[in-house]
Parts: C-alpha cells; sequence; structure tokens
C-alpha cells in the first residue's frame, strides 16, 4: 500500500491543495519518523490538527506533530531539519494563523499539497480583552494589525461544531488525494463527526442552567466556546498567552467578579499560572485548570481530545455553579 505523490494524480493534489484543508495525526512527534514511508506522510503543526487526522486517517496515515508535547505552539520556532521533514513529507496540514513560524515555513515548501484548516470553516474576532493601550503608537499598531487580519481569533477547536466542520473537510480532502481509501475515510470521518456531536450537547445540556455565565481565563483561548454555548469568557491577556495585563485590567476584573458571581480563575497547563493565581488571591477566588488544548501531557486532565475537553465541561459546570 504505497500512496506516496508519486502514486496520487496530479488532479487529487490539485483538489486537496484548492480545499485548502487542515488537520492530521500526531502518532509522532519525532521528526526522523516524518516521510518515506509506505503511508500517506503527513506534517501536522501542532495538537488539534493532528487529532483530527488520527481520527481520519488511521492505519492509512503516518503523521508527525511540528509542536512536541509540552511545548507552546504560539512559540514555536521551525527549525531546518523540520524544514527538511517537510519537503520529505506527502501533505503538510496547519491551522494558518496560529504560528507563523509553521505558516512561513510550509508557504516557501515545496510540497504540493498545504493543507489549512483555517479555510474549512469561519474564524471569527472576539477581540482584545486588554483594553489598556496607551498613546496613539498603540492604537495605530492595534488598528494595523485588524487591517491585516491579524485579529482572528485561531482556537476554533475549542467549539465541537466547528471543529466538526474541519473534520469534514479533512475527509473530503482524504478521499480525493487517497482514492484506494476513500471509503475508510468517510467512514472515520462521519464517526468522528457524531462523537463531536454528542459532544456540543453535553456542552448544551450541561451548560444551559448555570448560576453565573461568566468565567475568568489566562489569556482568551475560549472565545468559540463561549459564544457557542451562551458564556461570556474576560480574559486576563489577550490571545497572546505571554503578555502581561496592566494593572487596570486586574482592578477592573476583581470589580466583575464580585458584580457576576464569578468563583474561579482559570489557568491552563503549558504557560505560567502566575498571572491567574495573583488575581485570584487579590479577589479572593478559587483557581482550576481550563485546557486550551494546544497540547497534551502528563498534566492533562484526560489523554486525548474528547477527555480534556470532559475534563474542561465539568471544570465549568463547577465554577458556573451548573443546577
Amino acid at each position: 500500500m504505497n500512496v506516496r505523490r508519486p502514486h496520487i494524480s496530479g488532479i487529487a493534489l490539485a483538489a486537496v491543495t484548492a480545499v485548502g484543508i487542515g488537520t492530521l495525526t500526531a502518532c509522532s512527534s519525532d521528526s526522523a519518523a516524518a516521510g518515506n514511508t509506505d503511508k500517506f506522510d503527513v506534517v501536522a503543526s501542532f495538537y488539534p490538527m493532528a487529532f483530527l487526522a488520527e481520527q481520519i486517517g488511521k492505519d492509512h496515515v503516518k503523521v508527525t506533530s511540528l509542536t512536541e508535547p509540552g511545548q507552546e505552539p504560539h512559540d514555536l520556532e521551525i527549525s531546518a531539519r523540520q524544514r527538511a521533514q517537510l519537503e520529505d513529507s506527502d501533505a503538510a496540514l496547519y491551522l494558518k494563523g496560529l504560528q507563523p513560524s509553521v505558516d512561513e515555513a510550509i508557504g516557501q515548501s515545496g510540497l504540493d499539497t498545504k493543507i489549512d484548516a483555517a479555510t474549512l470553516t469561519e474564524l471569527e474576532d472576539h477581540g482584545d480583552v486588554e483594553h489598556d493601550h496607551e498613546g496613539e503608537e498603540a492604537h495605530a499598531e492595534e488598528s494595523h494589525s485588524e487591517e491585516e487580519g491579524h485579529a482572528l481569533d485561531p482556537h476554533v477547536w475549542l467549539d465541537p461544531v466547528k471543529y466538526a466542520e474541519i473534520a469534514k473537510g479533512v475527509g473530503a480532502a482524504f478521499e480525493k488525494a487517497d482514492p484506494d481509501h476513500a471509503a475508510d475515510y468517510k467512514k472515520n470521518t462521519e464517526a468522528l463527526v457524531k462523537r463531536l456531536g454528542a459532544l456540543n450537547t453535553e456542552f448544551t445540556d450541561g451548560l444551559q442552567d448555570t448560576r453565573s455565565k461568566v468565567f475568568f481565563t489566562n489569556h482568551s483561548a475560549f472565545g468559540y466556546l463561549a459564544e457557542r454555548y451562551g458564556l461570556t469568557q474576560e480574559a486576563i491577556t489577550g490571545v497572546d498567552p505571554d503578555s502581561e495585563p496592566s494593572p487596570a485590567r486586574m482592578k477592573e476584573l476583581q470589580k466583575e467578579a464580585r458584580a457576576d458571581g464569578v468563583t474561579t480563575v482559570f489557568y491552563e497547563t503549558l504557560v505560567s499560572d502566575k498571572t491567574a493565581k495573583t488575581l485570584a488571591d487579590d479577589a479572593g477566588l478559587k483557581t482550576d485548570v481550563l485546557d486550551p488544548l494546544e497540547g497534551i501531557t502528563d498534566k492533562s486532565k484526560g489523554d486525548d481530545y474528547f477527555g480534556v475537553m470532559e475534563a474542561n465541561l465539568a471544570a465549568l459546570k463547577t465554577a458556573l455553579g451548573a443546577k
């Protein structure tokens, strides 16, 4: 079973590229594992992209993740070895806008199949929560960023409905790229979409009747999830998890916690919890983990996407006072 580039028709490759799809399995994070196998060799940018392909491709694909387990995806810088790895693979699967280094490397690569998950669903601008801009220069930089489209929130995988839309596109692309296994890809995609639909129902039912609708997070990764289930995310920092909040923002959140009955400040596993715990101490709040699922580590409250999302739902229900 050899489905490497020489055995895939130009028409099929063109179809996949045109669809611009994005996401394949993180079965391996060892760069030596990519390429030169008897399977369809795929390089995935980070865990959510890899997980989709793993579920859809199963035994027919060999997937390597550019982002190592435990590595913060936003900080990834592509190495020369990884660039070579890209060139030796059959496809690259990524989410444009999340990792600039990945976007650049894939754009410059000679790969025929470059699959972008951001084209498979509609990304939205959930805004930058850090309101304390000082001076015209900061305002000008913010406006320039929005004009270039940088304000679009990339954390779309945290909405099971949108994640399912991406899954459908990935499945369709695999069917075109590897028609010999199209029936398996179709079956696997349908099974995954069904599971995501069930997860969406769990979130809808579990968060429908809560004492509060407001939750605090370390950075604004949960805009899609909040919008889907009628919640309000208030993040200490913006989309960049390493940015520092202003004193004014911290005071604003303390007041809001009292007004909206917020009980918990959520932090995540791949970045420092210092700021979240500082706010919690100052406002007399609890802390807990709400995982943005940018990677799975031994600290994750689940072994895969579904396990972590179930843990996230449980944490939100407790923090929001679900009835």
